[in-house]
């Protein structure tokens, strides 16, 4: 899958084609080896303490453009609801796999923001965001330097399609749990789907320190005024 045309800047789709995450990773660290992040307070691919201390954003939030910040409160209301998921995941397995009320309701919650609120997000900044700046970035000389010029926006693509699919793994393994009578059975599946909603949160969590940290400063710095008009549009923001 493609949602940016490299040489246009556009937003285009093609199901048909997969991404290939190890290569994306590769290039990237490639670059990393080769041209140094001087220019850069911390690596798109793997920043410094990324949960424990996140440091000063490069650009404050009263300096962003209305676009980022839109974004950027978005994220913090995605952390309050991932938070809350991964408290009740992890009283769940204390409980050995045993749903009471309170965890059936937090679980329904997420997987309901997950769906309203979480994938609508990353819809928003592949059609708004992504195609103008994955271009500026190319322009810019901010990709690596492969065969095939790799951005931060295939890193923050490749994101978005593996919570779509750690979203629905998960899902369908509790929806499955429950109809198996075997207990051993039950516990692997539900001890799977426990791993991949760790693996979830975690991504989650570095996705949007990559994009608040990384992502944004950069549109901040090679975006204009007209460029961050427009996406006001496209964005609705009055």
């Amino acid at each position: 899958m493609k949602i940016i045309d490299r040489e246009t800047g556009k937003r285009i789709l093609q199901p048909e084609e997969k991404l290939k995450s190890s290569e994306v990773k590769k290039e990237l660290l490639k670059r990393e080896a080769e041209k140094g992040l001087e220019e850069t307070e911390h690596s798109p691919m793997e920043p410094p303490q990324a949960y424990n201390q996140p440091g000063k954003l490069k650009v404050s939030f009263d300096d962003m453009e209305k676009p980022l910040k839109e974004f950027v409160s978005e994220h913090k209301e995605v952390i309050e609801q991932v938070e809350l998921f991964e408290k009740a995941l992890v009283q769940f397995k204390a409980n050995g796999y045993k749903v009471d009320r309170k965890i059936n309701e937090v679980f329904g919650n997420f997987f309901k923001y997950f769906d309203e609120h979480i994938l609508p997000h990353n819809a928003k900044e592949e059609k708004t965001l992504f195609p103008v700046l994955n271009k500026k970035l190319l322009e810019a000389g901010e990709h690596s330097t492969g065969e095939t010029p790799v951005t931060a926006i295939d890193v923050m693509e490749d994101d978005h399609v593996k919570f779509i699919q750690l979203g629905a793994l998960i899902f369908n393994f509790f929806g499955i749990a429950t109809r198996i009578q075997d207990a051993a059975s039950r516990i692997f599946i539900l001890d799977t789907a426990y791993e991949n909603a760790r693996e979830l949160i975690e991504l989650l969590k570095l996705h949007i320190y990559r994009e608040d940290y990384t992502l944004f400063p950069l549109a901040q710095k090679y975006l204009s005024k007209e460029e961050f008009k427009q996406l006001e549009k496209e964005m609705n923001i009055h």
